[in-house]
């Protein structure tokens, strides 16, 4: 009974967010160029107030539900990186989200990998971004299935295995997605943002006070018995210290200013003032982030014992313990809806990074390149599917080394943008040098490096060989295009 009536208030929310997405798109372009800018980056005219919450979304994931009270219940204070990482990479994106939007707009780019193959003049340079970019966000796509599938599979008390709650994540935001686009993907934010608003505010109260008696309760018993969950580098988290938590925090505050959904919320901008405001006002949805992490704290004394993957379920093991059913059913909805929103933008921007270089390099698709897009999407889900059955990992994990690997693109497309003389020979060798590094250090189980994040040591070494590169290597013929220059207009 609990099961039917969770998993009958889930669907209902998931019909209610395919029908958004549909009206979200109703009279908006379908052919040509400007259904591709349409569909990716919402026509550029979305306003302040959904850009925000289509950028809050994109940062409020599944890892949020999940991973954060995993985190918090396993090692405690580390997992705070997020909270600092994002407010500094809103800082950061005050500056660089206005130059990027400048750039891209007055261009007619929908993509990272269209900047790429802007500034240094060569379509190749593009498709390769894309390569890579892809093979970096499979992994946060794969992050959200996991994440979607398991509050599927848990709010309905089991009776939908763990395989068939994947199918179901991959079946609803491929569809959601191909369909609706940027647009629609903010139109289902505000629905978001009001349920996890909602949600947490009350799980905030009721968790305390169910289990505790209240706040100062459980925090007296956390400092009397868990100590080392409050200060770093945490409970047995092996080496993620002071340094590690400075260094991640920097490296991941460059890394998301650049992200391709990041961008893509850029993009889809109005103006740079609505940008500028929502740097502003971003920091103060983080706040939301100290729930999730306390109550994984919490959930040391009402559930121990969670070992490995178990302990993601730390917060949802006290929501089906002491909630009736219809609740669980709307938390597991908001918990769902912070992995379809921010999984929907991660494949959007694959597709549009694959539709706009193909259509750089094979003209044939001129006036078909939305729909190259979409059958992307499809086979970019699918492939993160099947990721997700053959080769499961935990979910902090995904996410940290998609960054990383993602980190390796802040010279190619920031120092590019802002330094001319940068060479694509010089932005490629220090983009091979920093994803080699990455690679090695990470599957090799040397990240972190003497306490720093592995990222960022191979970051500087990819700005070292990009900069001896362009100042020994070769010397690119002068580009014969009146708008090569990156003009001081860019950056404002």
């Amino acid at each position: 009974m609990n099961a039917t009536v969770a998993t009958s208030v889930f669907a209902v929310f998931m019909v209610l967010t395919l029908g958004l997405g549909l009206a979200a798109v109703r009279g908006r372009a379908t052919r040509g160029r400007g259904a591709l800018a349409e569909w990716s980056v919402g026509g550029r005219s979305l306003g302040a107030v959904f850009i925000w919450v289509l950028m809050a979304g994109e940062g409020y994931t599944s890892f949020s539900y999940l991973g954060a009270a995993g985190w918090g219940y396993n090692f405690g204070a580390p997992v705070l990186y997020v909270i600092a990482y994002m407010s500094c990479g809103y800082a950061i994106g005050y500056v660089v989200g206005p130059m990027l939007w400048s750039y891209a707009r007055r261009h007619g780019l929908v993509s990272i990998t269209d900047m790429v193959a802007h500034r240094f003049g060569s379509p190749w340079a593009g498709a390769a971004v894309a390569v890579l970019a892809t093979v970096c966000l499979l992994p946060y796509i794969q992050l959200q299935i996991t994440g979607m599938g398991v509050v599927v599979s848990t709010i309905s008390y089991g009776a939908i295995s763990l395989n068939w709650a994947y199918f179901i994540a991959f079946a609803v935001t491929t569809a959601f997605v191909t369909v609706s686009g940027l647009r629609g993907s903010a139109w289902v934010s505000v629905l978001k943002d009001i349920l996890v608003i909602v949600t947490l505010a009350f799980l905030a109260v009721y968790v305390p006070l169910h289990y505790f008696g209240g706040y100062g309760e459980l925090l007296d018993r956390l400092v009397a018995t868990k100590a080392e969950w409050l200060t770093l580098p945490g409970h047995e988290s092996g080496g993620l210290g002071k340094a590690w938590f400075a260094s991640t925090t920097f490296l991941n505050a460059l890394t998301v200013v650049i992200f391709p959904t990041t961008v893509a919320g850029y993009l889809g901008a109005r103006s740079a003032d609505a940008l500028r405001r929502n740097a502003v006002a971003l920091p103060f949805y983080n706040l939301l982030l100290f729930v999730p992490m306390l109550l994984g704290m919490a959930a040391i004394f009402v559930v121990p014992g969670l070992v490995g993957a178990e302990s993601n379920l730390a917060l949802f093991e006290l929501v089906t313990d002491s909630l009736p059913a219809w609740a669980v059913g709307v938390i597991g909805a908001a918990a769902a809806l912070s992995s379809i929103v921010p999984m929907a933008v991660f494949m959007l921007v694959i597709g549009t990074m694959w539709g706009s270089s193909a259509l750089s390099l094979i003209p044939r698709l001129a006036g078909r390149e939305k729909q190259a897009s979409q059958a992307v999407v499809v086979v970019a889900g699918a492939l993160a599917l099947l990721m997700t059955y053959a080769a499961p990992n935990t979910l902090v994990r995904l996410s940290l080394i998609s960054y990383a690997g993602m980190a390796q693109l802040v010279p190619t497309l920031l120092l590019g943008l802002v330094w001319r003389r940068l060479t694509l020979a010089g932005a490629a060798a220090g983009l091979v040098v920093g994803e080699a590094l990455v690679a090695w250090l990470i599957f090799s189980g040397r990240d972190p490096v003497w306490g720093v994040n592995a990222g960022l040591v191979a970051l500087a070494a990819n700005v070292a060989v990009a900069l001896a590169v362009t100042r020994f290597g070769p010397r690119p013929a002068p580009d014969p295009r009146p708008d090569a220059e990156v003009l001081a207009s860019d950056t404002v």
